[in-house]
């Protein structure tokens, strides 16, 4: 995943929201289910940049009219949550090193003394 999931726009986050609850469904089943009414063509392009990070998946279906993809999460909320976890610890900890380890046992040995 390369795309910083920190940074996801909120048309991102609303998609996700749409597609955990729903499994699978088309663009515009997407698009209708979204709140702020966000155009079709502008899902579309969310749809596709998810797709590009490996944040969703894609299949092919054939309809009337042609073809169409089906777009699912490619991880649950909670691995999902847990990636961008993961990526920002390790993001502070490739930048600060031994700062960042050092302040998260002190914070995480503050927490237990609760």
């Amino acid at each position: 995943m390369n795309h910083d999931a920190l940074q996801l726009s909120p048309l991102e986050k609303q998609i996700l929201e749409v597609l955990w609850q729903e499994r699978r469904l088309k663009v515009r089943n997407i698009h209708d289910r979204i709140k702020g009414k966000a155009a079709l063509t502008s899902v579309a392009v969310a749809l596709d940049r998810l797709h590009k990070e490996g944040i969703v998946g894609r299949s092919i279906e054939t309809g009337r009219g042609g073809l169409r993809y089906v777009y699912f999460p490619e991880k649950s909320r909670q691995e999902f949550e847990q990636s961008v976890v993961e990526r920002a610890v390790k993001g502070l900890v490739d930048r600060f090193g031994t700062k960042a380890v050092a302040y998260f046992a002190e914070r995480f040995e503050r927490g237990n003394k609760k």
